[in-house]
């Protein structure tokens, strides 16, 4: 079939690929080319990208220094399973040397399967042979992959129920998601209740859970709709978790890598966790996963865990030149100036427009909390005609949260400003467009 148009290319995606496709459903195009935070599909529409590949590209679209990189490297290896090169040796030491200096000397690095799920399996595997014990906590709202076993981990239902069976031994327990208290308490009060709650049932010798192996976070949920956890919750989970040799394990797939404004959004909480998991944009655009853990944990035996492509030499060489660009830039401020920018165009917004309940995030991971302003429940319909309208007039971002109600930004870390304020021109008029079509928002 010769394909000449978007709807060409949908049609032939549609009857050859699996029904498991999610994007296009939502972006019905196929894209031509694309370039820093711009794409351009097939028919010659240009977009202006929040998506950045699901948090992958924090460059942005084919990166002529990270692309360069990934070039050269071709010329000397590709592919080299679990041996040792040049640009692995550089590649782990920029890792060790991007983490804070309290654990830059007792960590090790493992490398699993390309994906983030292939770094969740493996810090769990970790803690339970390290532990010995088999049961792992995790939270409302968490999102960890989507294999089998990180389903288990994962907040979301629709999924997970479609599955007969998932990993036994996972208990779920309230994330401090205050605009939207788990337990029911007004958000002056709540504050560090849901972790009370989780300290109280390990203290209760009739709580029926036993102790678990590790637990695991995301210290800014992603999926879940872009919630940070309050400061003392976090904190009092990893004095609870050090207390009680816990593991914890802080899961910086997405939150990681600079997208919060330092290089590890644990790093806005004034804590070390055990394991990191990491992916995403630490390749460079390039597929790499791997875990970064405190070196007492290191119980692995040779082969007790594997992976054919944890050798990818392409993501290696393109993920230094990331860090060096990093750690030689004011990105990182950048970001956070950036952040801080939206957000507060986003707030006058707010001002405006009542279907917006919440706005929330750090640096260039934020979001926007939709709701129907007379029940202040959360409202997926306006906030998918809102994506809708958006991508009518050239922009692309994504949907999370409670039934998807949550507009998630993810624009690459190094996006300008011109750009940013062309962004936020469509997310206004799209919100004054729902609600002159609906003359009355209730």
């Amino acid at each position: 079939m010769i394909c000449h148009s978007n709807q060409d290319y949908i049609y032939f995606q549609k009857k050859v690929e699996s029904n498991a496709i999610t994007y296009p459903n939502d972006f019905p195009i196929a894209i031509k080319r694309a370039k820093g935070s711009i794409l351009e599909d097939v028919d010659g529409n240009v977009f202006i990208d929040f998506l950045s590949g699901g948090g992958v590209l924090a460059l942005g679209h084919s990166n002529p220094r990270l692309s360069e990189a990934a070039c050269k490297q071709l010329e000397y290896c590709s592919h080299a399973l679990d041996f040792q090169t040049p640009i692995k040796k550089e590649f782990m030491e920029w890792n060790l040397k991007m983490l804070p200096k309290a654990m830059r000397n007792c960590s090790k690095i493992q490398f699993c399967g390309p994906a983030g799920a292939d770094a969740v399996d493996a810090a769990v595997k970790l803690a339970k042979i390290y532990t010995k014990k088999s049961d792992i906590i995790s939270f409302h709202g968490g999102f960890h992959g989507s294999t089998q076993s990180t389903l288990s981990l994962t907040g979301l239902l629709s999924t997970k129920e479609l599955l007969p069976n998932l990993l036994p031994g996972v208990n779920f327990f309230p994330y401090s998601y205050c605009y939207r208290c788990p337990i029911n308490l007004s958000p002056s009060t709540c504050n560090t209740n849901c972790i009370s709650y989780l300290l109280n049932m390990l203290k209760d010798p009739n709580s029926g859970i036993k102790k678990p192996a590790a637990v695991i976070l995301e210290v800014i949920q992603g999926e879940g709709g872009v919630i940070p956890a309050t400061e003392k919750f976090v904190q009092e989970l990893r004095r609870i978790t050090q207390e009680n040799n816990i593991v914890l394990i802080v899961d910086e797939i997405q939150s990681g890598c600079g997208r919060t404004g330092t290089w590890f959004a644990f790093e806005n909480y004034g804590i070390i966790p055990d394991i990191i998991t990491v992916s995403k944009a630490i390749g460079g655009g390039f597929p790499v996963a791997f875990i970064i853990y405190n070196d007492k944990l290191d119980v692995w035996q040779p082969g007790s865990h594997t992976g054919t492509f944890r050798g990818n030499q392409l993501a290696f060489a393109a993920g230094v030149e990331f860090m060096k660009y990093v750690s030689s830039t004011d990105l990182l401020a950048e970001v956070t100036s950036k952040g801080e920018y939206i957000k507060k165009e986003l707030y006058k917004l707010k001002d405006r427009h009542p279907i917006i309940g919440d706005i929330r995030g750090m640096g260039c991971m934020l979001g926007i909390e939709i709701i129907n302003p007379a029940t202040k429940e959360v409202h997926s319909h306006y906030a998918k005609q809102i994506q809708d309208i958006a991508f009518k007039n050239g922009l692309i971002f994504e949907l999370g949260g409670r039934d998807g109600s949550v507009i998630r930004f993810l624009p690459s870390l190094n996006i300008s400003m011109d750009l940013i304020k062309k962004a936020l021109t469509i997310i206004e008029k799209s919100f004054k467009q729902i609600e002159c079509d609906k003359k009355q928002v209730l």
